[in-house]
């Protein structure tokens, strides 16, 4: 009896010993694993019980049992141990509320309540109000809201009401409309700006500015202070009926109150004045508000072009269409159309209205247009070689123009920059990445100088489909040509060289850049990639030259330096630099941080 005892105990004793190296197997396999997962290694808890519960399995299915009853019940322990570690799914609300209006919008009412009573959730104001935003039908809308109001322990608020007031207004049913505002006011239901704000947008909009007027003067009546939104919104119902001085009042009264316009308010204001054909002081306002800190966006730059159109005002279209390069903006593709059509009509080439919107230019490029696109004359500037391009490009024929190009490129014939930028965007465009790089091959080879946005056309084009080799030679291009990528796409491709297990093709990167684009952000990239590449060497030996450089660290960099010794299994360096880490944070809340480290911290600060 003691021999078998013993016997048992050492059995159990190697299966222990196995399980604990299967077990620091697993967790190493993960460490190593974790680089080309992209999520800290701390957040591999799941990964890591998953790989233990089958090593876990594995052990227990090697063991010999002497009897076969107990061999039974311990595997069904262990399967049942299995089923309790591993996580079930989440289930996130945004997915919930997916199929949610999914279903109201495929199914039928009466099947569309079947599924809604089964889903295992809480019936919250938040809930209701998501899935109303999602736009179902008017019809499923207005059934599941009054479903939900009879729901137990549930009861609409504020935000369900007004949100449902907004689509009754939206589908034009105003007496439904109304019906839920006095429904509101019944109940006691609090109403707030954002609900007189929708109210008197969708009657002004279905033609009733004498109750939008009325609606406005009863919210000040009863205490409830318009913001800015409202404001804008009452604005531009009194401007849309001719109510100027009613409006330039309203206006008045706002800056009085203290509310600062926004960019939407400013482009009421131009609309008014567009329409009104004074577009001097549009381009006053436009100026004026960029003064002011407001920045006017896509949606602003489209209205005020297309006002443009319609009065055949070039000269303040053309000043518009030079912010939109400066800020890469575009337009809509219905307003380039339109504006395209009329600077024809007026005989004003569209060069900035191509380099403004360069992705779609190339729809409408045609033989006849070759003189405005370029503002040269044709018979004087372009060779025969450029007119056989041009014609090629028009047939879209890719594959002849590769080799009239290659042709081209060995006798080393002059060609127009226009034409070679041209060809790049035309298949960057297509996807052909191979005949953008001859392109771009040709240019180099010829002494030709592109644009900046090609060049990052080329670039994003050839991250896309991982050509990471062939980015560093864009970039050097782009350097001789001293043009630069920018600290931010810079910091980001060098991370991107690491991530795809290219640390050659960064470090290459970043000895090409001047001295003075080698910013916080674009070191703390090169650091990220060493150590995902596994040279935690070069890593620190790059973080020791950024500091004898005097260049600044940011939080941000000491957050990638600590993370990539910990992934190295470095744990006996971490100390040092966790104490600097925590005297710059406690030194950073006492200064401001430069523009340099803020950039860092956004790029790098989950690294």
């Amino acid at each position: 009896m003691l021999e078998s005892h013993e016997s048992k105990l050492t059995l159990s004793s190697h299966t222990w010993t196995r399980t604990m190296f299967a077990t620091r197997g697993a967790h190493q396999f993960s460490k190593k694993l974790q680089p080309f997962l992209g999520f800290p290694f701390k957040s591999c808890s799941w990964f890591r019980r998953t790989i233990i519960n089958h090593v876990h399995s594995f052990t227990h299915s090697k063991q010999k049992r002497p009897v076969r009853q107990v061999n039974q019940l311990a595997s069904r322990s262990t399967k049942s141990v299995q089923k309790l570690d591993i996580d079930p799914p989440k289930v996130f609300m945004r997915d919930t509320i997916t199929r949610i209006s999914h279903t109201l919008r495929f199914s039928t009412w009466d099947s569309a309540q079947e599924q809604l009573m089964k889903l295992p959730i809480k019936w919250d104001s938040y809930t209701v109000n998501q899935v109303l935003k999602t736009h179902p039908p008017m019809e499923k809308a207005w059934l599941f809201f009054s479903w939900a109001s009879k729901l137990k322990g549930f009861k609409h608020d504020q935000f369900t009401y007004t949100t449902m007031l907004d689509i009754f207004g939206e589908a034009g049913r105003i007496s439904s409309m109304n019906y839920i505002f006095k429904q509101m006011q019944d109940k006691g239901i609090k109403i707030d700006a954002v609900t007189y704000t929708s109210l008197i947008h969708w009657l002004s909009d279905h033609g009733d500015i004498a109750e939008s007027i009325k609606l406005w003067q009863d919210m000040k009546d009863k205490g409830c202070v318009p913001n800015v939104v409202c404001y804008t919104a009452y604005m531009k119902c009194l401007f849309d009926h001719n109510r100027v001085k009613e409006g330039a009042t309203i206006y008045k009264e706002m800056l009085q109150s203290g509310c600062s316009p926004n960019c939407h308010t400013y482009t009421v204001l131009m609309e008014h004045l567009a329409n009104s054909g004074k577009f001097d002081r549009v381009l006053e306002i436009f100026n004026k508000m960029q003064d002011a800190g407001v920045q006017p966006d896509k949606a602003t730059c489209n209205i005020l072009v297309e006002k443009c159109c319609k009065a055949g005002e070039t000269q303040a279209m053309m000043k518009i269409l030079h912010y939109m390069k400066e800020k890469f903006l575009v337009l809509r593709y219905s307003v380039y159309q339109e504006a395209f059509h009329m600077l024809k009509m007026a005989g004003v080439s569209d060069r900035l209205l191509r380099d403004v919107n360069r992705h779609m230019s190339l729809q409408n490029f045609k033989q006849d247009q070759i003189d405005e696109s370029y503002g040269i004359a044709e018979s004087s500037c372009f060779t025969l070689d450029d007119r056989m391009i041009l014609y090629l490009l028009n047939k879209k024929s890719l594959v002849a123009v590769d080799y009239l190009l290659d042709n081209l490129m060995n006798k080393r014939l002059k060609l127009d920059p226009g034409i070679v930028t041209t060809v790049v965007e035309v298949n960057c465009n297509c996807g052909r990445v191979n005949g953008a790089f001859l392109a771009f091959e040709v240019g180099v080879k010829l002494g030709i100088t592109i644009e900046r946005i090609t060049y990052l056309t080329m670039v994003g084009e050839l991250i896309r489909t991982n050509s990471f080799s062939r980015v560093v030679d864009i970039v050097e291009a782009m350097v001789g040509a001293g043009l630069s990528l920018g600290s931010e796409l810079t910091a980001l491709l060098i991370y991107r060289l690491g991530c795809a297990g290219k640390p050659a093709s960064a470090e290459k990167l970043f000895s090409i850049l001047p001295d003075q684009q080698k910013s916080i952000a674009v070191y703390t990239a090169l650091i990220n990639t060493y150590f995902t590449c596994g040279n935690a060497d070069k890593g620190l030996a790059i973080f020791e030259t950024m500091r004898k450089q005097g260049i600044n660290v940011a939080l941000s960099t000491y957050c990638v330096l600590l993370n990539g010794l910990e992934r190295n299994g470095l744990f006996d360096k971490l100390q040092p630099y966790r104490k600097e880490k925590k005297r710059l944070k406690s030194e950073s809340c006492s200064r401001e941080m430069s523009m340099e480290e803020t950039v860092c911290d956004l790029l790098f600060a989950e690294s």
